[in-house]
């Protein structure tokens, strides 16, 4: 990492104060003092009377252009949301009833059960055999692009391959990727954005390809999906968004006013720069502990029973779960945070 790189890296860590060792990021992002700011003032206006909700409209335009830039798609792409079960369950909506649907084993429920209440044919495999399981009858493949219980990462360039062999669509949550891995060119993307995307929970994304989005319905289309959101809000005719915006969700404006600084920070800082950041971080952690490096931000090991007490008289917080420790390392962590976690651990 080059001095300019580091310099903007160091800026960005001043804008986050940490109480303790937080290592938590795969269960949700820190917000930055900006993002804190703007909450409190967006609370001293709902509290005195003063909150103008057209107001937020160009925070959530900022959010969306910069998510666009982030992951490299245009603005015009791009449908904004809460959650990402919505967005999965508007695609699986769009499949015929008993079409054949690939998941890895172990998924995200976000992804797995909006696709299992839809009435199609799910099939979860191992998410290594996932590229040799697609075949002509397959009509959607959908896996996250870092799996949240470990971290481990998709095969993304053979399962695109794979899909594009047998004519399958492949859709990608990004929700543990986007913020430190750079995005891959798929169908379609759902993302959240509380984790490494640094915004609270209640925004979430959808980008895809013109032909892949034109192919989707507007599950429950509201005011926000109007082609003109402020004369869309009583009575007919539907008059929907052209493009990705007919996809919108009324936003959930606190998440939005939380989320478009973190979203411009990463972008100050750089993605390139945040993934050699975060991944030597993860990988200087691997190596103390014995355990090979894999290139992901996020690490899971089996721990010993007495981890979580330890864990806590350190002042650290990750996540534990059946008997395995969850870490994530992220732009505001140091070589300190990862040697205090081994010297709790060992």
């Amino acid at each position: 990492m080059d001095q300019t790189a580091r310099t903007r890296l160091t800026q960005a860590q001043s804008h986050f104060s940490p109480e303790g060792t937080y290592l938590n990021t795969a269960t949700h992002g820190l917000l930055s003092h900006r993002a804190r700011l703007d909450l409190e003032r967006n609370l001293r206006e709902l509290s005195a009377g003063r909150f103008s909700p057209g107001s937020v409209d160009g925070v959530v335009d900022a959010a969306r252009a910069s998510y666009a830039r982030l992951t490299g798609v245009d603005a015009d792409r791009v449908a904004v949301g809460t959650h990402t079960s919505q967005f999965v369950g508007t695609v699986a909506a769009s499949l015929p009833p008993g079409a054949e649907v690939l998941l890895a084993e172990g998924e995200f429920t976000s992804v797995v059960f909006p696709l299992m209440a839809h009435g199609l044919r799910v099939r979860e495999v191992p998410l290594d055999r996932l590229p040799d399981e697609v075949g002509p009858g397959t009509a959607l493949v959908a896996v996250a692009a870092v799996q949240s219980a470990t971290g481990r990462i998709a095969p993304l360039r053979d399962l695109s391959a794979a899909c594009a062999d047998h004519g399958a669509r492949l859709l990608l949550d990004t929700s543990q990727s986007a913020g430190w891995l750079a995005t891959p060119v798929a169908d379609y993307v759902v993302c959240s954005t509380y984790k490494w995307l640094l915004g609270p929970r209640g925004a979430a994304f959808l980008t895809g390809t013109d032909e892949a989005l034109a192919e989707l319905s507007p599950l429950a289309p509201g005011w926000y999906a109007g082609a003109d959101p402020w004369n869309s809000l009583y009575g007919g005719p539907l008059r929907l968004a052209e493009g990705a915006r007919r996809l919108d969700m009324a936003p959930v404006w606190p998440a939005w006013i939380g989320l478009a600084p973190g979203l411009e920070l990463l972008g100050e800082v750089g993605l390139e720069t945040v993934h050699a950041h975060d991944v030597a971080l993860a990988d200087r952690f691997r190596n103390a502990m014995g355990v090979e490096a894999t290139g992901s931000a996020i690490v899971s090991l089996a721990v010993p029973d007495g981890t979580a007490e330890r864990l806590q008289e350190a002042g650290i917080l990750a996540a534990l779960r059946d008997g395995r420790l969850r870490v994530g390392f992220h732009l505001y962590n140091t070589e300190e945070d990862v040697d205090r976690l081994v010297g709790a651990l060992t």
